[in-house]
C-alpha cells in the first residue's frame, strides 16, 4: 500500500490553503461551502449546492474554476431546456449528406448546473450517464467526458413553484449536498461594501491540473483503521430500518426514515473523511474526520417519513442523533 510522506502531505495542505486564500479574495465568509467544492474535486464527486438566491453560490463555482484553470460551461436549467441541450445532439450537414456530432455544455472540466430543479425529469436524467459513468451517448456512439470532470449543481430550497424535486438515484450520484447559510453581520458589511462587485476582483491560479494531481494521490495512501471502517458503516445501518439491528433507542431514529442509506453513501463517507484528513494535514483519518462530513454526505440519500415533516425532523437533526447514539471507535 503507498504510503504518503509529511513533505507530500505539508504540499499538498499548502495548496489547499492558498485555494482557500484566493476564493476569499471574492467570496466572503461561506467556509462550508468553499471546502464542500475542494473536497468533493479531490475526491472525484459531483456537488449539490442548496441555498436561497444572493448567496455567492454561483461566484463560488466561478471563482473556483479562474482559481484552477479548469473549462467551466454553465447550464441554466428552465422547463423548456431539452435534454440534447445539455448532452448534445446530431446536426444534419446537408452539404456532405452526413450527420455531425455537436457537443453539449456538459463537455467541460467544471459544469455548473444553475437551478437544476427547474427542468423536468428528462433533462435532469441526461446528466445520470455524465455523472455516473463520465461519458455521453450521442446517437450510437459514447464519448468519452474531460479528466476531470465535476458537476456543481444548484437549487433554490424556498421557491418549489414549477420546480421538479431530484430523483433519489439522481441524488444519490451527488457526493456532497452543501447548504448555504446566511453571512454573520461583520461578513455582509463586507459583502455590501463591494457593491456587487467581487466578481471582478482579481485571482491567481493556484490549484492546477498538477496539485489536484498530487492531492489525489495523496488521498489514495491516507490510513484508514479497521475500527473506522465499522464506524462508518455502523452510521450507515442506522438509517435503515433493519428488525436484526433495531433497538428502543434506534427505533426513535428509524421511524422518521422510509428509506435509509445505501453502501455508496458508506464509500463516499470514507473517501471524504480522507481528504478532510489531508485538511488537517494527517495521513490518517480519525473519527473526528467522519463526523465532519456525516451531514454533508448523508443528509441527501435519506428518505423521511411523512413523520418528521410533522415533528419538524431534518435529516440533519436524525444524523446528528445518529453520530451521539453511535459508540466511538
Amino acid at each position: 500500500m503507498n504510503t504518503v510522506t509529511k513533505a507530500e502531505l505539508d504540499e499538498c495542505f499548502e495548496y489547499i490553503k492558498k485555494c482557500r486564500a484566493e476564493i476569499a479574495r471574492r467570496v466572503v465568509g461561506q467556509r462550508d461551502v468553499i471546502d464542500g467544492i475542494i473536497m468533493a474535486l479531490i475526491a472525484g464527486g459531483h456537488v449539490l449546492l442548496e441555498g436561497v438566491p444572493g448567496l455567492a453560490k454561483t461566484l463560488a463555482v466561478k471563482t473556483f474554476a479562474d482559481i484552477s484553470g479548469l473549462d467551466c460551461k454553465r447550464i441554466q436549467f428552465t422547463p423548456d431546456l431539452l435534454p440534447a441541450d445539455v448532452s448534445g445532439t446530431l446536426i444534419y450537414d446537408q452539404g456532405s449528406g452526413k450527420f455531425s456530432v455537436r457537443k453539449g455544455p456538459v463537455f467541460a472540466n467544471l459544469v455548473l448546473a444553475d437551478e437544476i430543479n427547474r427542468a423536468p425529469a428528462k433533462v435532469q436524467s441526461a446528466l445520470l450517464e455524465a455523472m455516473a459513468e463520465h461519458q455521453v451517448t450521442i446517437g450510437e456512439t459514447s464519448y468519452k467526458l474531460s479528466d476531470p470532470f465535476f458537476v456543481l449543481a444548484t437549487q433554490n430550497p424556498i421557491e418549489q413553484e414549477g420546480t421538479y424535486g431530484l430523483p433519489e438515484a439522481e441524488l444519490d450520484r451527488f457526493l456532497l449536498k452543501i447548504v448555504a447559510s446566511y453571512p454573520s453581520p461583520e461578513e455582509e458589511i463586507e459583502i455590501v461594501r463591494t457593491e456587487g462587485r467581487a466578481a471582478e476582483i482579481p485571482v491567481s491560479p493556484v490549484f492546477s491540473a498538477l496539485a489536484l494531481k498530487k492531492c489525489r494521490a495523496a488521498v489514495d495512501a491516507v490510513t484508514v483503521d479497521d475500527k473506522m471502517l465499522a464506524y462508518i458503516v455502523s452510521i450507515v445501518n442506522c438509517t435503515r430500518s433493519s428488525s436484526a439491528q433495531r433497538t428502543v433507542r434506534r427505533s426513535d431514529i428509524q421511524r422518521y426514515i422510509s428509506f435509509g442509506a445505501s453502501p455508496r453513501a458508506g464509500i463516499a463517507l470514507l473517501r471524504c473523511a480522507k481528504v478532510h484528513a489531508l485538511f488537517e494535514n494527517r495521513s490518517f483519518v480519525l473519527s473526528e474526520d467522519i463526523q465532519a462530513v456525516a451531514k454533508p454526505v448523508l443528509r441527501h440519500r435519506l428518505v423521511l417519513h411523512y413523520e418528521a415533516a410533522a415533528d419538524d425532523v431534518t435529516p440533519d437533526d436524525l444524523i446528528s442523533r445518529i453520530i451521539d447514539l453511535m459508540p466511538l471507535p
